[in-house]
């Protein structure tokens, strides 16, 4: 029996780790940039990116996102394979072969490990084993597809996009899973068990990633246009239509992932612009013209900033998330489908030629840098002598072959799409020469 004594001590302890803001369930969640809003804003010391703590060979190129929960990172691979690694050693701990290639990162909550895959899948397995708990199918993914794509020749094939390489990472908020879906549908599943709750249907493929805030599910698709859905009932409370370029296809399509933050909704867009939206009405606030260059990454928001890269331009950029006023616009050599980390007064992401720089948030100075293997192997036949990518070396010619095959180049080249994650000091990223790197 317990006494009258023992009782009211373990109310006092449950009333101070409230208090202390302390998780009383196995530990705090993580999930693609960092929480449910999509800050990007990691609660580390930043990386110099002077020392190589480990690195492990995945079986095939790695769009995923490592997620760093309780020290152990978790990732995925285009092998189709899901890991756990610890994350001071690298030292594997367990594998799991899904039914496609993961090019989402998980989401980790209470002990389970959530994650869709090429094969139209979403799974949950058991964080510490690997063991499957439940599977949830949708209709099927695909690339999103248009007649003469990036005006590829023959210009009335339709065509599959060979530069639409993400999956929708599932976010976890309460007790369900929110996730997007080639299929067109956005999804809300329970966390425990995977059984349906709602979905709602958009105008075309789903691959950007949803963020959660204030009740709301905010999320883009291909189809042009940015929707708000109640968190409950999955309603649309609004929409928002950005641009297009019907000529090419070449601007179209929303693949960035939102971040919420002051009431803000920020976001990328293939018509060349990124916008911020009142998070309550959709309204516009402003637009920034990345002048025709895409923003695939999910930006970065803290401190009345928004950050994010963009691919044609090759800029890095700080913008006052208030008005959109540029504070800097920083040059880089090449391209960025990699999503920033914020730790501390350093923002961290990939570029497609193998790098992975340390930025000054503050200024946009580059201030340090890293190179993977495969950049290092194959810089010689597709980087020009400025440092800069020989797009004519990557890509044979302006046909659906020549762009696949321009691809499997890049991605040779040790491409970094992965969005870096930062944990005690160490940042962790994937990249296309099949590594997974634990810097410090």
């Amino acid at each position: 029996m317990v006494s009258k004594w023992m009782l009211c001590a373990q109310i006092a302890i449950c009333v101070f780790l409230a208090l202390a803001g302390l998780e009383l369930q196995s530990g705090t969640p993580a999930m693609f940039r960092g929480d449910a809003s999509h800050s990007g804003v990691y609660g580390s010391v930043p990386p110099t990116l002077s020392a190589v703590a480990w690195r492990f060979r995945m079986g095939g190129k790695v769009l995923s996102s490592p997620v760093v929960s309780e020290g152990v990172v978790y990732v995925g691979g285009s092998d189709h394979t899901m890991i756990a690694l610890d994350a001071r050693t690298g030292v594997e701990r367990w594998r799991y072969k899904a039914g496609g290639a993961i090019a989402s990162s998980p989401a980790v909550v209470e002990g389970r490990i959530i994650f869709s895959s090429l094969d139209g899948s979403i799974r949950a397995l058991e964080a510490a084993t690997g063991k499957p708990l439940w599977t949830f199918r949708t209709a099927g993914e695909r690339r999103f597809t248009a007649p003469g794509i990036h005006g590829a020749q023959p210009s009335t094939e339709l065509m599959a996009d060979p530069f639409d390489v993400f999956l929708s990472s599932p976010v976890v908020a309460g007790d369900r899973v929110f996730v997007g879906s080639g299929d067109q549908h956005v999804y809300a599943l329970d966390a425990a068990t995977g059984a349906l709750r709602w979905k709602v249907k958009t105008g075309d493929v789903v691959h950007a990633s949803p963020a959660v805030a204030g009740g709301k599910v905010f999320i883009g698709s291909f189809d042009r246009t940015f929707y708000a859905l109640d968190v409950d009932k999955g309603t649309i409370l609004w929409t928002f239509q950005t641009g297009n370029d019907p000529e090419t296809h070449n601007q179209m399509g929303i693949a960035s992932s939102a971040a919420v933050a002051d009431g803000r909704v920020f976001f990328g867009c293939r018509d060349g612009h990124f916008y911020a939206l009142d998070a309550n009405t959709g309204a516009l606030l402003w637009k920034h013209d990345n002048h025709m260059g895409w923003v695939i990454a999910s930006p970065a928001v803290t401190e009345g900033r928004v950050y994010f890269p963009t691919s044609d331009g090759r800029r890095f950029k700080a913008l006052e998330a208030a008005t959109g006023k540029v504070i800097f616009d920083q040059p880089m050599k090449a391209i960025s489908f990699s999503s920033p980390a914020i730790a501390g007064s350093r923002a961290i992401f990939g570029t497609s030629d193998g790098w992975l720089h340390l930025v000054d948030r503050n200024t946009g100075a580059v201030v340090a840098d890293f190179q993977t293997e495969g950049s290092r192997e194959m810089s010689s036949k597709y980087v020009d002598a400025k440092g800069k990518l020989n797009n004519a070396a990557l890509y044979p010619d302006n046909t659906l072959d020549g762009m696949v095959i321009g691809m499997d180049r890049l991605f040779s080249l040790g491409a970094i799409m992965s969005s870096p994650t930062v944990a005690d000091g160490m940042v962790f990223v994937g990249s296309g020469d099949g590594f997974v790197y634990a810097l410090r």
